[in-house]
């Protein structure tokens, strides 16, 4: 019997359906994050990253309805609630977070790219490719504006 690392894992489009659905969600969290951090973020060393984070919420807009467009073709309902958002006073945390969520969706999304290629489902997959460097260059940003390397994200298992 092969252990779990060389068994092949097993994705159905319904399963997808659900995965998606989950990153949807976490893109949801992000916008709303993205919006209320831009604008409560105070002091001068943080200008440049709020006007950063306007944009990412955008971004993650668009990430939002590419995502839904590939539940809807693959038979399924788009989600309608976020992820809980964390808030703080204290502007580093609010970005600690931020860069704690951008390298969770990455490694979502970099899992993810597999099981549509397992599915040969390989536009879906190339869409989130697109989506994967956008989220890459958020969490730079963040890590640049915090003063600490990116983090690896791995892949999540």
């Amino acid at each position: 019997m092969p252990d779990k690392a060389t068994a092949p894992s097993v994705i159905t489009r319904e399963k997808l359906v659900d995965l998606l659905n989950e990153d949807l969600s976490r893109e949801y969290q992000a916008i709303i994050a993205y919006v209320v951090y831009s604008q409560v973020l105070k002091g001068a060393q943080y200008m440049n990253i709020a006007d950063e984070l306007a944009i990412h919420a955008t971004e993650e807009l668009a990430h939002a309805i590419a995502l839904s467009n590939h539940i809807d073709y693959l038979g399924g309902m788009p989600s309608v609630t976020p992820k809980p958002v964390k808030t703080s006073e204290k502007a580093e945390d609010m970005l600690r977070f931020d860069l704690e969520n951008e390298k969770k969706t990455i490694a979502n999304y970099r899992r993810r790219i597999r099981q549509c290629d397992e599915l040969n489902e390989f536009a879906i997959g190339e869409s989130i490719r697109e989506i994967l460097m956008q989220e890459q260059d958020h969490l730079i940003a963040l890590a640049t504006a915090l003063g600490v390397d990116p983090p690896n994200p791995g892949i999540a298992d």
